[in-house]
């Protein structure tokens, strides 16, 4: 047997510790431009919104939910001097606010970003952008109609491991992507009792979109060929609805895989691996927080120090994007039409979950029933 046949799969242990490349994996933010944002919609994830815009000294001057004491809560904590709505139309027609964020649940938020782009202001929408790829095109032909920029809050791209995966890609420092593989396990029982329970694809809908757009941003422009999911329920689960999920999608010359464990009681992670034909690039660690990175090549690895944090740098990220976007006059990375092709998988992937066949990516154009919660 020859010693280079590799049978027993030997490693590459022992490589040369190289010094960090220098990559910018930091969100992105204007040089001068400042913009005054209203908030429509003041639910439970724009806490985190509201941190990042006020760390970063953003002017949020006025706020707007059906829910009096939401806002009150909200302007107490971050914004005391913002005004406040119980109607978006008085948003709109603030001529100060040049951006208003949209923080509303899907259905009801497709008409007020359509009114929002009418009024003449840029958008930052919450995720997912729609439930049907055909509207989605729409509103983004209509802010290119109205010269408006409309992006969409998928903030996991700025999530510091993310971002540095996404850069050493971009500089071509593992070379062409051959597969990605993400697999992680945690406890999301904690919606048991709440409307998102009710959603029969909570994992695949709700959570995996993140994940599902890692993998578009990883991909770059490889063209997408088939999704194929599934889903089921474990046998001790009290929640009403499947926890576990996988999906496989196929593209051009590569393949990407993921995992989602949703029922996990104990050992919660997240692990993305990336392998391109000159390396590798392995994450892990706690949930949204796989800071611990390498990357692999033949001339030794990286082991980059990550600073910050998915829920303050991501909402830095996606909203310093949209203003360097308006800044610079060009489409924001986190664009509703980018988004589009992230949307294309995931709705893909949820079709082929319910039919138990592979399908291809731009085929299913809207979700059904399945991705909504129960009245």
């Amino acid at each position: 047997m020859s010693k280079d046949s590799n049978y027993a799969l030997g490693g590459d242990n022992g490589k040369k510790q190289l010094a960090d490349p220098d990559l910018n994996f930091r969100p992105p933010w204007p040089k001068s431009y400042q913009a005054k944002i209203g908030l429509i919609g003041c639910g439970g994830i724009t806490e985190y919104h509201l941190k990042a815009y006020k760390a970063k000294g953003l002017e949020v001057v006025a706020l707007c939910d059906l829910d009096r004491s939401k806002m009150e809560e909200r302007q107490k904590e971050f914004f005391p001097d913002a005004v406040l709505y119980d109607d978006y139309h008085k948003i709109l027609a603030n001529g100060d606010i040049g951006v208003v964020d949209i923080a509303l649940h899907p259905e009801p938020r497709y008409g007020v970003v359509e009114a929002a782009l009418k009024a003449g202001k840029h958008v930052l929408s919450q995720k997912p952008f729609v439930l049907d790829l055909d509207k989605g095109q729409a509103l983004v032909e209509l802010a290119g109609e109205h010269n408006l920029k409309l992006a969409v809050n998928q903030n996991g791209r700025w999530a510091p491991y993310v971002r540095y995966t996404a850069e050493a890609i971009k500089a071509g420092l593992i070379g062409d992507i051959q597969s990605v593989s993400i697999r992680m396990n945690w406890d999301h029982t904690w919606v048991k009792g709440t409307a998102f329970e009710s959603i029969h694809h909570l994992i695949l809908y709700d959570f995996a979109i993140h994940w599902v757009d890692m993998v578009r941003l990883f991909m770059g422009n490889r063209k997408e060929l088939s999704a194929f999911a599934q889903i089921t329920s474990t046998r001790d689960q009290e929640i009403g609805v499947p926890m576990v999920a996988n999906i496989s999608f196929g593209f051009e010359n590569a393949i990407a895989n993921l995992m989602f464990d949703g029922h996990s009681k104990a050992g919660a992670g997240e692990d993305v691996i990336v392998v391109g034909s000159k390396g590798t690039i392995r994450c892990s660690g706690e949930v949204c927080k796989a800071h611990k990175l390498s990357l692999v090549t033949d001339e030794g690895e990286y082991s980059p120090t990550l600073e910050g944090e998915w829920f303050h740098e991501g909402f830095v990220g996606t909203m310093g994007e949209l203003l360097c976007a308006i800044e610079e006059d060009r489409e924001p990375e986190n664009s509703a039409r980018q988004n589009l092709e992230s949307l294309k998988l995931a709705f893909a992937a949820i079709a082929s979950a319910d039919s138990g066949q592979p399908v291809t990516p731009g085929e299913a154009r809207r979700l059904g029933e399945s991705c909504k919660p129960k009245a």
